[in-house]
C-alpha cells in the first residue's frame, strides 16, 4: 500500500510544508508577479504558525529565487524571467525530496535487472556489487506539461521481495521501500553533472540530441553505509533547477 500524503506530510517541518504551499501557489500563478506579497503577520494568520515559522518558510522561498524580500518594502514575488522559467527544486535535505515528489507526477515501469551499468557505477564512491532491479518513470508538474525528468531508479537484490510490493504509481519509491523494507536512510549522496542528453534521454525528455542536461545520481546508504538505492535523473537544462541553502555555524 502506497504511502499517503498526510503520513509524508506529517514527516515535514512545518516551515517545509509552509513553504511548499506557498511555493505551488506562486508557480501557479497565485500571486501577480511583482506586486506585494502577503505580510509575516498575514501568513502567520493563514498558517496558523508562528512568526519564526513564517520567517524560515520565506527563506526558503527567497533562496530558491521566487521571491524577493527587502527591509522596510515587503515581500515580492519575482518575475518569472527572474528565475529562468524553470521549476526551482529545493534540496537540503530528505524532506525536501518528499516535497518535490508530491508536487508532482510519475508512474514508473520495471525495466529489467542485473549489475549496475558500468557508466553508472564508476560515478559511484560506493560499493556497487551485486544484482540491482531498475525501474523507468518520467516526471512531470502535471498530465499536460513536457517532462521534467527521466528517473532510472535501482534497487539491490539485498531488499528482497520487498521490491515486489512497491506501487509503481505512487511516485516516491525511496519512501516505499524504506516502510516496506524496514531500512533506514542513513545518508543520502548525490552527484550532479551538467552533460549532453544522448539519444535515449532525448526522446524521453522530448528534447533534441545534443541539449545540455542535468544529471543527478543519487545513493541511499543504510546506517551501516550499505547502498540499497540509487536513481540517476536527467533534468532538461531550461526546465529544471536545484535550490539549496547553506546555514552558516554561528
Amino acid at each position: 500500500m502506497a504511502e499517503t500524503a498526510a503520513t509524508v506530510k506529517s514527516k515535514t517541518p512545518r516551515y517545509m510544508q509552509v513553504a511548499g504551499e506557498l511555493r505551488e501557489a506562486i508557480l501557479a500563478g497565485r500571486f501577480a508577479e511583482g506586486k506585494q506579497f502577503p505580510t509575516e503577520t498575514a501568513l502567520c494568520s493563514q498558517f496558523d504558525v508562528s512568526r519564526f515559522t513564517v520567517r524560515e518558510a520565506l527563506k526558503r522561498l527567497q533562496n530558491e529565487g521566487l521571491i524577493a524580500r527587502k527591509h522596510g518594502s515587503g515581500t515580492i514575488v519575482q518575475p518569472a524571467a527572474a528565475r529562468g522559467g524553470a521549476l526551482h527544486q529545493p534540496l537540503s535535505n530528505v524532506g525536501e525530496l518528499l516535497q518535490y515528489s508530491r508536487e508532482s507526477e510519475v508512474e514508473y515501469t520495471e525495466r529489467d535487472s542485473g549489475t549496475l551499468p558500468a557508466v553508472v557505477a564508476e560515478q559511484i564512491g560506493e560499493d556497487t556489487d551485486g544484482i540491482w532491479r531498475r525501474f523507468r518513470g518520467v516526471r512531470r508538474q502535471s498530465a499536460n506539461t513536457p517532462p521534467i525528468a527521466v528517473t532510472d531508479a535501482y534497487f539491490h537484490e539485498k531488499l528482497g521481495d520487498a521490491v515486489d510490493e512497491l506501487d509503481l504509481a505512487a511516485g516516491t519509491l525511496f519512501s516505499q521501500i524504506e516502510r516496506i523494507a524496514g531500512v533506514t536512510i542513513g545518508r543520502v549522496t548525490q552527484d550532479i553533472q551538467a552533460i549532453t542528453a544522448d539519444d535515449r534521454v532525448a526522446n524521453f525528455l522530448e528534447i533534441d540530441e545534443g541539449e545540455p542536461v542535468l544529471r543527478i545520481i543519487r545513493c541511499y546508504l543504510d546506517p551501516r553505509s550499505s547502498v540499497y538505492e540509487i536513481s540517476v535523473s536527467h533534468h532538461p537544462g531550461d526546465r529544471f533547477a536545484y535550490a539549496m541553502h547553506i546555514d552558516l555555524d554561528s
